[in-house]
């Protein structure tokens, strides 16, 4: 259209021509900086809305916390936690909003945002980010490993999470490399796509916010009429049957419900006091040998009205045991460097008639032990008994003994690989522990050593990365795997010697 000769006419016609086609471009723009505009009204409009139905949902759980603090005071902490961190966010994402927009006279007039210049100039510096655009990357990550910590690791909602605030590279096209998540969606973008953006982050908070309530409240509703928390209660005609005897009664279903409390309990006529976590406990004496009655009504509050449920039931006193009774509190062993509490009694028989012997057996209460493990890999427990006839009855019980199991080493309580920020682990305590033992250990780390790729290995006196470990973290770079070894521990007020504690791994998210 160009090359040629042409005349006057000629080419004032195609003049007109390419500004009749700029003029079509630049409408269709305009359209689409009005669709944008219009999208974020609608976004606007839906995230009041969901506020509203939020702040309801909140309300609700304060409600039932004050009612029944046992069963929903765990849920308001972690809906507390969500809520004070999305409101964090949003607040921040609202005043950059207001920031971008503030020199634009009518905010309604969408046509003119389609400069690019403001948060090309506000997000990036050359080739990297400015101190804002870094603060913007470290809003999204903080808050999606925020809340995933106050939900925990295991829950349902980290996938959703970490897929809706993603900062993760983006791969513009099938034949481009990955783009970093800030330049692919903020850099040369109109204006009023980045506020719609913004927008949308704005109600995924909501949404989240939303979806957690929900299934905080849904679940603990759910839970209370769940078959998981009935019992099967067997329902015997007597507690005592002799040699052919028939075994009669019954089998029911109970609900257990540790926080319902009844308004008052009579026990075989009297007045009865003794109740906790929604049991009433028995604490009676058995009197004399023969057959005795367990019956009295529970009374419960609904509607302002007390409602008796009466209960029955028997026992039988007997008179002889014929065999002594040997049981480790904590399971079939016992640990050596431990103090491993022992319970030996005999049915019918008074603790003084009672003999036990070991070695590191010492006697601590009426029927209770504890045993100091020495060496070898067993130790036996002889028990004389001397009934109420004049008779004894020797038995003994063969346990093992076995070390202290490996410890692990923790970050934030977490053990193997944690993800966690640089700048918090700079100054997290590493710690030790033993999932799943049944003794509750106070270790305490006294050194490790710390490796952070393509640096030399550093030693640490304490629990706190020093002045060297800092340094060589700084180096680290998002994605590297920070390894912790080496690690020494002690038992507090015990000599016995923690033979290792396995490392632990932290994968920086910045």
């Amino acid at each position: 259209m160009a090359g040629g000769k042409m005349s006057a006419r000629q080419k004032m016609i195609n003049l007109m021509y390419l500004v009749f086609i700029a003029m079509l471009a630049l409408n269709m723009s305009k359209e689409v900086l009005s669709a944008f505009g219009f999208m974020n009204e609608k976004l606007v409009e839906n995230n009041i809305s969901t506020t509203e139905k939020n702040a309801l949902a909140y309300d609700n759980l304060a409600t039932k916390a004050s009612e029944q603090p046992a069963k929903f005071g765990p849920l308001k902490a972690k809906a507390d936690k969500v809520r004070e961190y999305s409101s964090d966010f949003y607040s921040y994402l609202g005043d950059l909003k207001t920031k971008m927009i503030s020199e634009i006279e009518d905010k309604n007039d969408y046509e003119v945002m389609d400069k690019t210049d403001w948060l090309d100039a506000y997000f990036f510096k050359g080739d990297g980010y400015t101190a804002e655009g870094q603060e913007f990357l470290d809003k999204i990550n903080g808050y999606r490993t925020s809340v995933i910590q106050v939900l925990g690791t295991d829950s349902k909602f980290v996938p959703v999470l970490n897929s809706r605030f993603s900062t993760a590279e983006v791969k513009v096209s099938e034949s481009e490399k990955s783009v970093p998540f800030l330049k692919a969606r903020y850099e040369g973008f109109p204006m009023v796509a980045s506020l719609t953006n913004f927008t949308q982050i704005q109600a995924d908070i909501k949404n989240t916010e939303s979806d957690i309530i929900s299934d905080l409240l849904g679940g603990q509703l759910e839970s209370e009429v769940s078959m998981s928390n009935y019992n099967g209660i067997v329902q015997l005609d007597k507690n005592a049957f002799y040699p052919g005897d028939k075994v009669t009664g019954s089998v029911v279903l109970g609900r257990y419900d540790p926080n319902l409390k009844p308004s008052r309990v009579e026990l075989n006529g009297s007045k009865y006091d003794n109740f906790k976590d929604g049991s009433v406990v028995l604490d009676l004496r058995a009197g004399s040998v023969g057959e005795k009655d367990i019956k009295g009504t529970i009374y419960f509050m609904e509607n302002g009205e007390e409602i008796p449920v009466p209960f029955k039931s028997t026992y039988s006193v007997i008179s002889k045991p014929n065999a002594p009774v040997v049981s480790a509190d904590k399971m079939n062993v016992v640990y050596r460097g431990l103090q491993n509490p022992i319970s030996i009694s005999l049915p019918g028989v008074p603790d003084k008639d009672i003999k036990a012997s070991a070695p590191g057996l010492r006697k601590t209460g009426a029927g209770k032990y504890m045993m100091s493990p020495q060496g070898g890999t067993s130790v036996k427990i002889s028990v004389n008994a001397k009934l109420a006839d004049g008779n004894s009855i020797n038995t003994s019980s063969t346990f093992r003994i076995k070390d202290i199991p490996a410890a692990m080493g923790t970050v934030r309580n977490q053990f193997g690989t944690v993800r966690m920020p640089k700048s918090g682990l700079a100054n997290t305590p590493i710690g030790a522990g033993l999932p799943d033992f049944l003794f509750d250990l106070d270790l305490r780390v006294t050194s490790f050593k710390v490796k952070v790729p393509g640096q030399l290995a550093i030693v640490v006196n304490g629990t706190v990365l020093n002045a060297a470990a800092k340094k060589a973290l700084a180096k680290a770079r998002r994605g590297d795997m920070i390894n912790i070894f080496d690690i020494k521990a002690v038992i507090k007020n015990n000599s016995y010697k923690i033979k290792k504690v396995l490392p632990v791994n932290i994968e920086l998210t910045n």
